[in-house]
């Protein structure tokens, strides 16, 4: 899928909205700047929440709990050690949907079932949105 403007990968993730369904988890990959976060704004904003939506870069974990369903927004940028995953209680999430900024700090088996997003630079200002696309998302992703 080609994203010419910082709208359409809002949009992608606000068609990411209307199928996500608790306990789903979505990965997110590419390098910084790409549109990561604006791909995650635009499902968050579409979920129904109302107020800013900030990369999660610095928290690492943002949850959102008044959405339906609940979205735990992740970024594992500044994590070192597969290990201090751990200590994020992601785990409690089991009940919401688990957003992945940066998956692969995680290490490749993390989240075998996820939804793996990729967004890359392409000529211009668009990008390229690819899809590892797991049996649970069959008939889900991409949108029709």
């Amino acid at each position: 899928m080609i994203l010419a403007t910082e709208q359409e990968t809002a949009a992608a993730g606000a068609a990411l909205a209307r199928v996500v369904r608790a306990g789903d988890v979505i990965t997110l990959s590419g390098p910084l700047g790409v549109g990561k976060t604006a791909l995650a704004r635009g499902m968050i904003m579409a979920l129904g929440h109302s107020g800013e939506v900030p990369s999660p870069t610095f928290a690492i974990v943002q949850p959102y709990e008044d959405l339906d369903p609940p979205l735990w927004h992740v970024d594992l940028y500044r994590i070192e050690d597969q290990a201090e995953i751990d200590e994020l209680g992601l785990d409690a999430a089991a009940d919401a949907v688990l957003l992945v900024e940066w998956p692969e700090r995680a290490g490749a088996h993390a989240w075998p079932d996820a939804l793996g997003l990729s967004l890359e630079f392409a000529q211009d200002s668009d990008r390229i949105l690819t899809a590892k696309v797991p049996p649970s998302w069959e008939g889900r992703w991409p949108p029709r």
